[in-house]
């Protein structure tokens, strides 16, 4: 009997520490919830805002005008036809996406398959600071470096041109490339390779026929979302590729993209409640609505692709 009483105290202090333990956990539970809800919360109030405001540009301007139309002069002629801002992001993409691609998974192949321990350590983060220089620097750099090396090389490029932009940003992203690239080639269990060697494949093969494959949704997830970066690229563009809303398929030329004109009407040159003011939100809707289509492809695309080990 006196045991029993005696490990009473130690029962409720057990309780005592179990509640507490439960409201911390419930606590953190709780705070973890509202952080994810935020940024729901957040998400909405940009598509409602988008759309609020666009919705004041569309009344005053059609669809089909806004779709079809190849100029692009808010202020002057009020022309919004949206095709050479569009021209104008695509060449950015793509040509980031030429250089990057290819270089970002070749470095990834390297740093995962052929780098020793000791030169993984010095590369990897000597290019992953590529990643923390402002994209201003970038853009400063296409101007003064990119730019007068490519009118040596190459006649009729202009001061402000595409090619030098498409340059600029393909470098900016080139780590997102090589950095996510090698973490889904990592990801490929050791045992594959090890098989593929003992049925005499070189070392060749096995990255060709084994490896890539295997990793092959986290490469394509690596890519879509580099071309999600440089198709929302601001500074480094407006910069280096100019701001002349241009519809030419020519790099030389200079060019605007659709996030270069959201900065230049966000210097307030336009007055509030005009066209070309809401203009703003109709290019900005137009630019989210193509990163979200994007990131659905990713999304289908790696469930498409995806291996489970």
């Amino acid at each position: 009997m006196s045991a029993v009483f005696e490990s009473a105290p130690a029962t409720s202090l057990r309780r005592k520490r179990g509640g507490a333990r439960k409201m911390v956990e419930n606590a953190i539970r709780l705070f973890c919830f509202l952080c994810a809800a935020l940024s729901v919360l957040t998400t909405f109030g940009i598509v409602f805002t988008l759309l609020r405001d666009a919705s004041s540009f569309f009344a005053k301007v059609s669809l089909v005008r806004f779709f079809t139309e190849t100029e692009w002069s808010p202020v002057i002629g009020e022309k919004y036809g949206i095709l050479p801002l569009l021209n104008g992001t695509l060449l950015i993409a793509v040509g980031s996406a030429v250089i990057a691609v290819p270089l970002g998974l070749l470095i990834a192949v390297y740093l995962s398959e052929y780098a020793s321990s000791k030169t993984r350590s010095y590369l990897k983060p000597a290019l992953e600071l590529l990643a923390g220089i402002p994209t201003v620097v970038y853009g400063f750099f296409g101007v003064f470096i990119v730019t007068p090396l490519l009118q040596k090389f190459i006649p009729g490029t202009q001061v402000f041109n595409a090619m030098s932009g498409a340059v600029v940003v393909g470098i900016m992203i080139l780590p997102l490339v090589a950095s996510l690239c090698e973490d889904a080639i990592a990801a490929v269990p050791k045992a594959m390779r090890e098989g593929a060697y003992g049925l005499g494949s070189t070392k060749r093969e096995v990255i060709l026929k084994i490896v890539i494959p295997a990793a092959l949704s986290g490469i394509i997830a690596s890519f879509i979302l580099a071309l999600s970066r440089a198709i929302g690229e601001t500074m480094a563009v407006t910069l280096a590729a100019g701001a002349n809303p241009r519809l030419t398929f020519d790099p030389r030329e200079s060019i605007q993209t659709m996030t270069a004109y959201i900065v230049q009407v966000s210097k307030g040159d336009n007055p509030a409640g005009s066209t070309s003011y809401y203009s703003l939100y109709a290019v900005g809707l137009t630019l989210f609505a193509i990163t979200f289509l994007m990131n659905i492809g990713a999304n289908y695309l790696v469930r498409r692709y995806r291996t489970a080990y």
